[in-house]
C-alpha cells in the first residue's frame, strides 16, 4: 500500500468528518502532499485550530466504518444531481467532461467524494491512525486564484508508522528553532519595513557581506573559466520581453513603469533578454565564441502577498546569473566547465557529498511533443550530451523526462540540507530558442551564419532563497570564510583594551574579519552575546595573556581551546580560512 494512497484516503476521511461536524460545510478539493494531505472547505463559520483535535476524534471514529473504499463510474447527470449544491464540485464536472474522462466517484461508510481515484482498498485494514495528526489551518484561494473564494484549508502529516510521524515532528521543531526569518533577527542580517514594502528586503552590513562572500566565491570560480562580468539596467522596454516571449509568460507578474510621453517600461524579471543584446552588439565570429557573461543583479516579480515568505518568496530577487553563447560543438566543455564550478562552491559549504545531493536531467515529455518549441533531433542531441556529461562526472543523476524547459533540457542540482530537506538550487539549461526569436547569428569557419545555443547557468540562483535554505542549514553558525564577523577579541576588562586593539590589527593585516567588545558589560555576559552571534572564535584577554603575549581562544563549534600565541592562533584561522578553496 502506498504512502500517497494512504495520505488521500484520510484526505477522504477528513473531509468525511469536517461533513458531520459542520453539516453546511462545502467540499472542494483534498489532495495527497509532500509528509501529507489537506482538504479545502467553505465554511459558514471557520474552526479555529483549537477544534483540530475534535475533528481528529472524529476521523478515528468513523474509520471503524471504513471497511472499504469503492469506485463507481457515474454519468454526468448522475453526478450533476449529487452535487447540485456544490459549485466547487460542479466546476470540477465541467472540466473532467470538457476533457472526455470518465466521472468516478469513490465511496466509504456512507461518505461518497467525487475523486480520480488512488485510495487505500480497506481503510480500516490499511491506516495506523496513531500515524497521522492534523496540523494547521490556513486560508487558500479556490484553484490558487486570488480573484476566487477563499477557502480554509485544514492540513494532515501522515506517515506509514508512528515512528516517522514523530520523527517528523521533531524535524519541524528543529526548523523552527533554524527559521532564517528567526535566526536574520537574531543575527542581524536582514530586516523587512512596511514602508518599503512586504517582499523587499534591507541587508544590515553582516547581511550584505554574507551575499557579497557568496557573490565573490562564485565569480572567483568562473572567472578561472572565461566568464566576464556585465551589467544591465533595471527597466526595459517592453518590447524585449515580447521579444523573447517573457511577456506572456510573465505579463502578470512584472512591475510596470511609465516614462515621459506615455512610454511603457517594465522592471526587468529576468536578464537574458538583456544579455542577448550585449551578443547583438556588434558581428561575433566563430573565432569570438563561446562569449561568457555573469552579473549578479536584482530583478522584480510581482509576486502575491499571500506568497511572500522571509527570504524565501520576496519581490526583488538577487540573481546569480549567467549565460554562455556558443556552438552546439561546444556544449559538453562548457558544460563540464560549469559542473567544475558548482562541484567547487558546493563542496566549501560541504554539500557536494555522496548522498547529500543528486542531479535531475529534466528532458522532454516525448507524448506532448507540442510543449517545446525545436527540432527533434536537436533535443535528441541535447538530452544525449547531459547524460554524458553527467556519467562521465560521476555525477549521481536521474533522468526526469517531463521536467526540461520549453527551450531545451537542463540539469538541476537538488541539495539536502541539515534536516534531510531537498533543495534545488544550482541550474544549468540549454536553450536553442531565444537566440533564434532574437536572431543571434555568428560566422563560422567556412563565412555561412549560424544560431549560437544558449547557456543560462546558475549557481546559487536567487541569492535571497539561497541565504534562506544555508541560514537554516548552518543554523546561523556559517563556516569559518562565510561568517561575516570570524573573531571578536573580549578583553576582561577596560585596562586590557589596549592589548586587544592590537591584537585586533594583527588579525586584520591578516584579512581576518574581526571586531572588540570593549562593551560595559559583564565579561560573562559579552561571551554569552558572542555565541548569540555564533561567531566562530572568541579571543579573551586579560592579565594573564597581556604578561604572556598570548590569547584564550574559545570556538563556537569546539568550546574552549586553551592559551595559543597570536602568531599560531593566525596559523590556525589562516589555515582555515584558505581551506575552502580546495
Amino acid at each position: 500500500m502506498s504512502l500517497e494512497h494512504k495520505r488521500h484516503t484520510l484526505a477522504h476521511l477528513l473531509a468525511a468528518a469536517v461533513k458531520k461536524l459542520y453539516p453546511d460545510a462545502i467540499l472542494t478539493l483534498g489532495p495527497a502532499v509532500d509528509n501529507g494531505f489537506y482538504y479545502d472547505i467553505k465554511f459558514s463559520k471557520e474552526p479555529s485550530e483549537k477544534d483540530l483535535k475534535k475533528i481528529e476524534k472524529q476521523m478515528k471514529k468513523l474509520i471503524n466504518s471504513w471497511d472499504t473504499m469503492r469506485g463507481e463510474v457515474v454519468s454526468e447527470q448522475k453526478a450533476r444531481e449529487i452535487f447540485k449544491d456544490n459549485k466547487y464540485k460542479l466546476e470540477l464536472i465541467d472540466e473532467i467532461v470538457a476533457k472526455g474522462e470518465e466521472i468516478t466517484l469513490y465511496t466509504a461508510g456512507d461518505f461518497t467524494d467525487l475523486c480520480r481515484g488512488g485510495h487505500c482498498a480497506h481503510p480500516k485494514d490499511d491506516l495506523d491512525m496513531k500515524a497521522f495528526t492534523l496540523a494547521k489551518i490556513a486560508g487558500a484561494y479556490w484553484r490558487g486564484d486570488e480573484n476566487n473564494d477563499m477557502l480554509t484549508r485544514i492540513y494532515g502529516y501522515a506517515f506509514d508508522t508512528p515512528q516517522e510521524l514523530q520523527a517528523y515532528k521533531q524535524q519541524l521543531l528543529e526548523a523552527k528553532k533554524r527559521d532564517h526569518r528567526k535566526l536574520g533577527k537574531e543575527l542581524d542580517l536582514f530586516t523587512f519595513s512596511p514602508l518599503v514594502g512586504a517582499g523587499l528586503p534591507l541587508w544590515t552590513p553582516r547581511g550584505t557581506l554574507l551575499r557579497e562572500l557568496i557573490i565573490e566565491k562564485i565569480q572567483s570560480l568562473q572567472s578561472q573559466y572565461g566568464y566576464e562580468r556585465v551589467t544591465i539596467p533595471h527597466i526595459t522596454k517592453k518590447d524585449l520581453y515580447e521579444t523573447s516571449g517573457h511577456w506572456e509568460k510573465f505579463g502578470d507578474e512584472l512591475f510596470h513603469v511609465h516614462g515621459q510621453n506615455d512610454q511603457a517600461f517594465v522592471l526587468k524579471p529576468m536578464n537574458c533578454p538583456h544579455h542577448t543584446q550585449i551578443f547583438a552588439s556588434r558581428p561575433r565570429s566563430y573565432k569570438d565564441l563561446p562569449l561568457r557573461y555573469m552579473e549578479t543583479t536584482m530583478v522584480y516579480r510581482d509576486e502575491q502577498a499571500g506568497e511572500l515568505l522571509g527570504l524565501s518568496r520576496v519581490r526583488s530577487i538577487s540573481q546569480d546569473d549567467g549565460h554562455v553563447f556558443c556552438a552546439k560543438e561546444d556544449i559538453a566543455s562548457e558544460i563540464t566547465n560549469l559542473i567544475a564550478v558548482i562541484r567547487s562552491f558546493y563542496s566549501a559549504l560541504d554539500m557536494f557529498n555522496d548522498g547529500d545531493y543528486w542531479v535531475s536531467i529534466s528532458v522532454r515529455d516525448k507524448s506532448t511533443p507540442q510543449k517545446y518549441l525545436g527540432e527533434e533531433a536537436t533535443w535528441d542531441e541535447a538530452e544525449k550530451i547531459l547524460e554524458d556529461v553527467a556519467k562521465k562526472e560521476h555525477l549521481t543523476h536521474t533522468v526526469v523526462p517531463g521536467d526540461a524547459a520549453f527551450y531545451g533540457p537542463k540539469l538541476d542540482f537538488i541539495f539536502k540540507d541539515a534536516l534531510g530537506r531537498e533543495w534545488q538550487l544550482a541550474t544549468i539549461q540549454l536553450d536553442f530558442v531565444m537566440p533564434q526569436r532574437f536572431n543571434l547569428v555568428y560566422t563560422d569557419a567556412q563565412n555561412e551564419k549560424q544560431t549560437p545555443v544558449m547557456i543560462h547557468r546558475a549557481i546559487a540562483g536567487s541569492l535571497e532563497r539561497f541565504l534562506s535554505v544555508l541560514i537554516e542549514h548552518f543554523a546561523g553558525a556559517f563556516p569559518l570564510w562565510l561568517s561575516p564577523v570570524q573573531v571578536v577579541i573580549i578583553p576582561v576588562s577596560d585596562k586590557f583594551n589596549a592589548y586587544g586593539e592590537d591584537v585586533m590589527q594583527k588579525l586584520q593585516a591578516q584579512n581576518v574579519r574581526v571586531e572588540i567588545d570593549t562593551d560595559s558589560e559583564t565579561l560573562g555576559k559579552r561571551i554569552r552575546s558572542a555565541e548569540k552571534m555564533k561567531i566562530p572564535y572568541m579571543l579573551i584577554v586579560g592579565e594573564k595573556e597581556v604578561n604572556d603575549n598570548t590569547l584564550a581562544v574559545r570556538s563556537y563549534a569546539n568550546g574552549d581551546l586553551g592559551t595559543q600565541t597570536i602568531d599560531a592562533f593566525l596559523e590556525k584561522i589562516t589555515t582555515e580560512q584558505t581551506s575552502h578553496r580546495a
